[in-house]
């Protein structure tokens, strides 16, 4: 395996984890925030996703494992190593409550309000949030780390739209313990280091899987990426992207996402 590529898709996956710094630069600017322009990025980053997974990834796994089992065989296991990402993913989100999830929004409104008195409670609240995201982007790490390790553009592609999902996870860090300390270098710090779960995701999984990498693992691996994505596109970007702006903002940001992705898939051929 090339090192040179080995390093490049864990400098990707490392700069996707971190743009949950950007998330927490927003909650200190909150007055300046525009939650339309969120929602439509977020819905971008949906449709890239959504569009990624369905088109380039779960063909590309379908191709790998018939390759190693035949047609039929190969493509039962592509079809249960998709549902097999979907539910480590959703296991993982039932494991988190919704008080704590990073995926629930929560108006930053409400925080000016807070006496001293729930001010631990809200920084229990924040660190829970750091926790939860922490395990939440585990296997997005792993996910950004073998695409660009098998496809470098793909990689790109991938990186771009999870770092855009990482974007309220920072906010849903920073707001809480920023409003609960007062302290912006506080918030900065925990929620930019809740993101370096995404780099630690793609080295564990690099460690795991390095002694039996092959077309096989790489053919269910990618499967299961798919289905991750999905799982994160229909359950907390495009809800998080409705939540934040008006649904056709969402909308128009999941087709103007589909359409990138198309078209720069398109030119790479």
């Amino acid at each position: 395996m090339n090192y040179d590529n080995v390093l490049f898709a864990f400098g990707l996956t490392l700069l996707a984890g971190l743009a949950t710094g950007i998330g927490s630069m927003l909650g200190f600017a909150s007055k300046k925030f525009n939650p339309g322009f969120l929602s439509g990025a977020l819905g971008f980053s949906a449709g890239v996703m959504i569009y990624v997974s369905l088109v380039e990834i779960f063909v590309k796994a379908k191709d790998l494992l018939i390759y190693s089992y035949g047609v039929r065989k190969g493509s039962w296991i592509t079809v249960f190593a998709f549902f097999t990402g979907i539910a480590v993913i959703a296991v993982i989100d039932k494991l988190v409550p919704s008080f704590q999830n990073p995926h629930e929004v929560h108006s930053t409104d409400k925080y000016e309000a807070m006496d001293e008195k729930d001010r631990q409670k809200l920084m229990r609240m924040g660190l829970f949030s750091a926790l939860a995201i922490a395990i939440h982007n585990f296997p997005e790490g792993l996910a950004t780390f073998m695409s660009a390790l098998s496809d470098p553009a793909l990689g790109i592609s991938i990186a771009i739209a999870i770092a855009i999902h990482n974007v309220p996870e920072g906010l849903a860090v920073s707001v809480p313990v920023y409003y609960a300390t007062k302290s912006r270098r506080k918030a900065f710090i925990l929620s930019f280091m809740s993101g370096l779960s995404e780099p630690v995701g793609a080295l564990v999984g690099y460690f795991i899987l390095k002694p039996i990498f092959n077309e096989t693992t790489l053919g269910f691996v990618f499967a299961s990426v798919a289905g991750i994505m999905i799982y994160i596109s229909l359950d907390e970007l495009l809800p998080t992207a409705e939540e934040y702006g008006e649904h056709h903002i969402a909308m128009f940001g999941v087709v103007a996402g589909m359409a990138v992705m198309a078209v720069s898939l398109l030119l790479l051929i």
